[in-house]
């Protein structure tokens, strides 16, 4: 079975690693020490303290093994790499929604890092795979839960 590939640019790159060392350095000690207060309250088979502190160890452990999975497995896009004259991972594109003439600004990253409040949708989202590999001027159709959006691709740049 081989592992996924992620696709980070380099600032998604930075913020899964500060959040790894964070995990690592921090959370493990503090958490470690909530777990040796709660033993210290005494019968840990009825302390919830104990298997609150328990159950977030668990939950660090496991985001921990899942941030060194996807750093094992990145492939990082350089701004060098990023073509301004298709539509790709690394990309800002600007989109004018036609029904409603709307426009809006998206970066296009990998899954990882995506952040829609941000604007930073994953190539892997409906309107990712949609505009993915088109260019300037082009009309897409992108199936959403509410029905069909066409978007017109106003602009591509780094």
């Amino acid at each position: 079975m081989s592992d996924k590939e992620v696709i980070l640019t380099q600032e998604g790159l930075r913020k899964l690693e500060d959040e790894l060392e964070n995990l690592k350095s921090v959370k493990r000690r503090e958490v470690a020490e909530r777990i040796k207060v709660a033993i210290g309250y005494g019968d840990i088979s009825e302390n919830s303290e104990y298997e609150d502190a328990k159950n977030e160890q668990a939950f660090i452990e496991g985001r921990v093994i899942t941030l060194e999975k996807m750093l094992r497995n990145a492939r990082i896009i350089n701004s060098d790499e990023i073509d301004t004259d298709v539509v790709g991972v690394g990309a800002t594109v600007t989109v004018e929604d036609l029904e409603f003439g709307d426009i809006t600004e998206y970066a296009i990253v990998g899954s990882a890092e995506s952040d829609p409040l941000q604007n930073k949708i994953s190539n892997e989202s409906p309107v990712g795979k949609a505009i993915l590999g088109k260019k300037k001027g082009t009309v897409v159709d992108v199936t959403v839960p509410a029905g069909v959006i066409q978007y017109k691709i106003v602009d591509i740049k780094k």
